[in-house]
């Protein structure tokens, strides 16, 4: 069995990364969503920190803008979930209490990303 590869530091074997067009903007719904760190970048892919997370954000143009579904857990996925909609998003599902223990909503972003946002309840959280 290989060992991990080599990885930049902060990044993980998987890093998602989103094509949209006006990344800026898109950098711009993350931070106020998702209180995202790490601004944008013209000149490269914007590295995007959601929690512990990363994500590339590039502009569409070389590459071909296409959406993305994506898992997020937050904090508090109602506010989360407001925040989205105050942004610009729509609503795809009621935030709710799932059977496996997330409370869930999914909202799609105005660039056709959809975002699953959870929350665990505190009893499951170790």
């Amino acid at each position: 069995m290989a060992g991990k590869p080599e990885t930049p530091e902060g990044f993980h074997t998987v890093t998602p990364r989103i094509v949209v067009e006006d990344a800026a903007r898109f950098v711009a719904f993350l931070e106020q969503v998702f209180r995202a760190t790490g601004g944008f970048q013209a000149a490269a892919p914007s590295q995007i920190r959601i929690g512990d997370s990363l994500l590339l954000v590039s502009a569409s143009g070389e590459r071909e803008a296409f959406p993305a579904f994506l898992y997020v857990y937050v904090e508090d996925a109602d506010a989360t979930v407001r925040r989205a909609l105050d942004a610009g998003a729509t609503s795809l599902e009621a935030v709710w209490d799932t059977p496996y223990g997330d409370r869930r909503g999914m909202v799609k972003d105005p660039w056709g990303n959809v975002w699953q946002v959870a929350t665990r309840p505190a009893r499951d959280r170790s």
